[in-house]
């Protein structure tokens, strides 16, 4: 059985996957010097642009009875069908590349929430755990413990009992009240919104967390603890909370909560963005930014959008 990928060449496999999207759908405008660059940095992500060529390769011909099924239609609907088919074998390969970078734990969880998805559950002890965009959860109550196998979580207690969260980083006990979770690829951040928790991060010393506290953490041990921003917790409600926040962290935020892929120019970076948004409806934020800033939105199809500053008129 091959091992679980580690976190380096899961997030590698991702970046490979939009680089494959990008050339497939942008060959005109591909920048070709900006892959090889991303490439050569590492060799994660060298060995992940190779698996992806390969299966390029693999997937590259369009079955023949595809191709003739085609033939007795109008030559529109011709080229829409095979418009479509083509479309779709380009992505193929992308999403096998994904699907093969995340471990097998997280098709098999207990609960899990898709792209664009919050969902909350009541324990059998009375408990409240809610997932956010994308995450994954795999649930052994008798023994008081819980595994975030990927993504987001808010875990509120109904009472004193103490009940652990593992993650791949190390142990979060939450003693009691309300903590929120988030794994990202390189380290796991740890929010207390009321309560205490002990943190046992896999080699280091535990760290105590009390109400207000935030720590971001990894196998080695905790960094700095400091207070967060209730603001970045909003997606429990439903909402993404942005207070004079560069565009480009406001996007990458927003793009965990929609399928496909979202681009922008690197110009649009530093613009600033506040304000409160609907995560059930995110093609309604990019009409808004488009609205409030210097940038236009491309929508190829929902699923490929590109942000542009836009054009002075003369």
């Amino acid at each position: 059985m091959s091992s679980t990928p580690s976190p380096e060449a899961r997030e590698a496999a991702r970046a490979a996957a939009r680089w494959l999207t990008l050339m497939e759908f942008d060959g005109d405008t591909f920048d070709s010097a900006a892959l090889q660059r991303w490439r050569d940095s590492s060799a994660h992500h060298e060995a992940a642009w190779q698996k992806a060529q390969r299966l390029r390769q693999r997937f590259a011909g369009v079955p023949a009875s595809l191709g003739m099924a085609t033939l007795d239609r109008p030559a529109l609907a011709r080229r829409a069908v095979l418009k479509r088919a083509l479309g779709v074998a380009a992505l193929v390969p992308s999403a096998w590349l994904l699907g093969r970078a995340l471990p097998l734990e997280v098709w098999r969880a207990d609960l899990h929430t898709a792209t664009g998805e919050q969902r909350s559950w009541t324990l059998v002890d009375g408990s409240t755990l809610q997932l956010n965009t994308d995450s994954a959860v795999d649930l052994d109550l008798k023994a008081r413990r819980l595994e975030l196998v990927r993504g987001e979580m808010a875990l509120r207690l109904a009472g004193n009992t103490p009940l652990s969260v593992q993650s791949p980083y190390g142990l979060i006990t939450v003693n009691r009240g309300e903590v929120c979770v988030y794994l990202a690829d390189g380290d796991c951040r740890v929010s207390v919104l009321s309560g205490s928790a002990q943190l046992q991060p896999l080699r280091g010393p535990s760290l105590s967390l009390e109400e207000g506290q935030q720590v971001n953490f990894q196998a080695s041990g905790a960094g700095r603890v400091r207070a967060f921003d209730v603001a970045q917790l909003g997606w429990r409600d439903g909402v993404l909370v942005a207070q004079d926040q560069p565009l480009g962290h406001f996007l990458r935020e927003l793009s965990r909560y929609r399928p496909g892929v979202l681009r922008w120019d690197d110009s649009l970076e530093p613009l600033r963005i506040t304000g409160s948004f609907r995560l059930d409806n995110t093609d309604r934020i990019l009409t808004l930014l488009a609205a409030s800033l210097p940038l236009d939105v491309h929508m190829r199809t929902r699923y490929w959008v590109t942000l542009t500053p836009r054009k002075k008129l003369a």
